[in-house]
């Protein structure tokens, strides 16, 4: 089959990139002229670079193909106004449905969050019927997402689009160029203190998230939405699991809520004076102090997603960020 992928430089898409060469498949991947293709090193594929908001570039990247895996999207928590994202994550969708229907895709496959859903508790995580619980989070990437996850639903609804939604957690593993989600790991690596919030949150090995992508392609039903999903943690539970694998023995030290949260306010602050992103804002402080927990059951079931320990996970984010000279 010849599949199209979108953000296929990023940390989940150089991830269903080679799961899905592995796969036999013959693929396109869709990326900005400067886009940073660290993550794909060595990878052969048919690389066409165009803007996701010019909608012909879509409709003529995409003819020929029978998928689409559209993953590419905004993601940071900076700005938080929604304004920042709706371009690419509401109207760069509305891209790809317009091409998906003109080039007669036979399979849409939509990458958007966990954050959609709410999130539960580790005795009863949310799951794909849980109803959304960020409307007073303020976070322009979360609200965007599910924006373009409505959208990509009503297309299915309405015109038949055969769209599969699929919802990562936080994914971790090989090929985070940024990196992304892999900072988590960096900020507490050989760190003599380690320094955590009281929250947590589900936590997935990339490829496995990469394999419940590709196998939406075959076994997804359109109209649905698959969380993939793993190990729910709190955050001292991953840094122990981080300390195990790197055999490292640092203090652990909890930070109580009021501080993260008087901490991202501070930070919001500053970033409106400066004009920059910081690591901790206000909406990431609120993120970080609650028990993000979600169920993998329907993923699981419904696409044969892989459930690797976190671990080799982490392992594997280590040893790639090394051997690409990128240390951590």
């Amino acid at each position: 089959m010849k599949v199209f992928v979108t953000g296929a430089n990023g940390l989940l898409g150089s991830n269903v990139v080679r799961e899905l060469i592995k796969e036999g498949h013959e693929v396109r991947i869709f990326v900005r002229q400067d886009a940073n293709m660290l993550g794909l090193h060595g990878v052969r594929c048919d690389i066409i670079n165009g803007d996701l908001l010019n909608e012909q570039d879509l409709i003529t990247a995409t003819a020929g193909c029978e998928a689409i895996i559209h993953a590419a999207a905004k993601t940071s928590q900076w700005p938080v106004e929604l304004r920042f994202y709706e371009a690419v994550n509401i109207k760069g969708t509305g891209n790809v449905l317009t091409a998906v229907k003109k080039n007669n895709i036979k399979k849409f496959i939509f990458v958007s969050t966990a954050n959609v859903f709410g999130y539960g508790t580790m005795g009863k995580p949310g799951n794909e019927q849980t109803e959304y619980a960020f409307h007073d989070l303020k976070s322009g990437y979360i609200t965007s997402k599910y924006l373009a996850q409505k959208l990509v639903l009503d297309a299915h609804k309405k015109h038949g689009i055969p769209a599969v939604v699929v919802n990562p957690t936080f994914m971790i593993g090989p090929y985070d160029s940024k990196p992304s989600s892999g900072k988590i790991i960096q900020m507490g690596l050989n760190k003599k203190v380690q320094v955590f919030p009281a929250g947590g949150k589900n936590f997935i090995h990339v490829r496995d998230a990469a394999i419940g992508v590709c196998n939406a392609i075959k076994f997804g039903k359109p109209g649905e939405c698959y969380l993939l999903a793993n190990e729910n943690l709190t955050y001292r539970e991953f840094y122990n699991k981080l300390n195990v694998v790197a055999d490292h023995h640092p203090i652990m030290v909890e930070l109580p809520d009021v501080f993260i949260r008087s901490a991202g306010a501070i930070g919001s602050m500053v970033q409106k004076i400066i004009n920059k992103p910081l690591s901790l804002n206000s909406v990431n402080a609120k993120l970080l102090v609650i028990g993000n927990y979600y169920s993998a059951k329907k993923a699981v079931e419904g696409l044969n997603l892989p459930q690797t320990p976190i671990e080799e996970a982490i392992l594997e984010a280590i040893g790639w960020w090394k051997e690409s000279g990128l240390h951590p």
